[in-house]
C-alpha cells in the first residue's frame, strides 16, 4: 500500500496500541484507555484514508459506517469494516473525553472513571481495530 496518509494512520493506531498493552501491564488505567481510544480512532482513520482524505474526528466509526452504507468499500471486507466502526465508535469521543477531562459533571477525575476491567475491555476492543485494520490493508495492498 503505497497510500502515506494510510500508512501514517496505521502507524499511528500500531503506537497507541503497544502504548495502551503497557499501560494496562503498570497499572495505568487512564492511560491505558486513552491509547485505546487513539488506536482505535486511527485504525477508522486508516480505513476512511482507503477511500479518500481523512478529515479531523474523534468520531471516525460514524464515518466509516456512512462510507460502507455509500458502497465505498467492496463486499468482501465489509464485515471487517462494519467491526472496525464499531469498535471505533465505542472508543470514541466519550471514552476521549473522559479519559482526557473526567466527568466534570460529577467532579470525578479521569483517575477515578478507569480500572483494570475497564482498561482491559478497552484495551480488547483497540487490538480488535487495529488487527482488522491491518488485515483489511494488507489485502488492499495485495489487489
Amino acid at each position: 500500500m503505497s497510500n502515506p496518509e494510510v500508512q501514517y494512520r496505521l502507524k499511528l493506531a500500531q503506537g497507541f496500541l503497544e502504548e495502551a498493552r503497557h499501560d494496562l501491564q503498570l497499572g495505568r488505567w487512564r492511560s491505558c484507555a486513552d491509547n485505546s481510544q487513539l488506536a482505535a480512532e486511527n485504525a477508522a482513520k486508516a480505513l476512511l484514508a482507503l477511500i479518500g482524505p481523512v478529515g479531523r474526528t474523534h468520531n471516525p466509526g460514524e464515518m466509516l459506517l456512512k462510507a460502507l452504507e455509500e458502497g465505498c468499500f467492496p463486499w468482501t471486507t465489509g464485515d471487517r469494516v462494519r467491526q472496525v466502526a464499531e469498535c471505533a465508535e465505542r472508543l470514541g469521543p466519550d471514552v476521549h473525553f473522559e479519559s482526557d477531562y473526567g466527568d466534570e459533571a460529577r467532579w470525578r477525575t479521569p483517575w477515578e472513571l478507569f480500572d483494570q476491567a475497564k482498561a482491559s475491555t478497552l484495551l480488547e476492543l483497540a487490538e480488535k481495530a487495529v488487527n482488522l485494520t491491518q488485515e483489511i490493508i494488507a489485502r488492499e495492498g495485495k489487489q
